[in-house]
């Protein structure tokens, strides 16, 4: 394995990732919505920050991530994008923004780019997407696929379970993958499928694949910071792993203050001017 570390990249592009790939270099993304989030990711090294359409559910309360719009997605990238120094910023296209025709999703892209200075874009599906994938990268905007679990179709779907067990919706994961590569995605995420399945295609192809629930094999991990911090606390997969109870903690924090006010102890005389 190569010493090459992600540390020395000032600046995290496209070309960057394909090359901690070949350096056997591990690639680490989490999601931001907003600004002081976005700021303190950075600062922390973070490789990539996916302003993802889970702010739908995490910021929004939505039970999917269907109703997030264009111009929501373009509010929340910018404000992250104010935020970094260092990390590549990609944003997704939205539901609706892109599965109608090419000539919309190209036009979704270009917004998101010009209004928000994000630096990629990442959008759900395989060959059924295909043009819509060719005339964005035409233009010049870097592509992020993602395969597996995609859950801007979870009511074609019907359920969150593991995607691909079945070795007919395997081989067609994996021709998605070699398509997309093909006409010029620079990644893939893959959602929630076996992990030999995910470790089979990140051998296949060139490209970096960065995986959820789709085990150690990949060449990085994502997660929603959100789930990551504990903020959130009815999400419980498998593949998710706390780092902090944040939940429970800003819960204490807060109950503090309250009795605090409420017993006249803060603010003291030296908390006042």
């Amino acid at each position: 394995m190569s010493s090459t570390n992600s540390s020395i990249y000032k600046r995290v592009t496209v070309k960057s990732l394909i090359d901690m790939k070949a350096n056997q270099e591990k690639i680490s993304m989490l999601t931001a919505y907003d600004y002081t989030m976005a700021q303190i990711l950075d600062r922390a090294g973070i490789d990539v920050i996916l302003v993802g359409d889970s702010a739908s559910n995490v910021m929004a309360g939505h039970e999917t991530t269907l109703p997030i719009t264009l111009d929501q997605m373009i509010y929340h990238a910018s404000s992250v994008v104010r935020a970094i120094d260092r990390s590549l910023v990609v944003v997704d296209l939205p539901f609706g923004s892109y599965q109608s025709d090419p000539k919309e999703a190209l036009r979704s892209s270009i917004r998101i780019m010009k209004e928000s200075g994000g630096h990629a874009i990442k959008l759900e599906g395989g060959k059924e997407i295909k043009d819509s994938v060719k005339r964005i990268i035409a233009a010049g905007i870097p592509v992020m696929g993602h395969l597996g679990l995609t859950p801007q179709s979870i009511y074609k779907f019907g359920t969150y379970t593991v995607r691909a067990k079945e070795e007919a919706e395997a081989e067609r994961l994996i021709e998605d993958a070699l398509m997309l590569e093909k006409l010029g995605c620079f990644a893939i995420v893959l959602e929630k499928i076996p992990a030999l399945l995910a470790s089979r295609v990140a051998n296949r192809l060139t490209i970096p694949v960065i995986g959820i629930g789709a085990g150690s094999g990949v060449d990085g991990q994502v997660l929603v910071v959100n789930d990551l911090l504990g903020m959130t606390n009815q999400f419980n997969p498998r593949f998710l792993r706390r780092y902090l109870q944040l939940n429970e903690q800003i819960t204490g924090a807060v109950q503090s203050y309250i009795k605090d006010v409420k017993s006249q102890d803060f603010p003291s005389k030296e908390e006042q001017y």
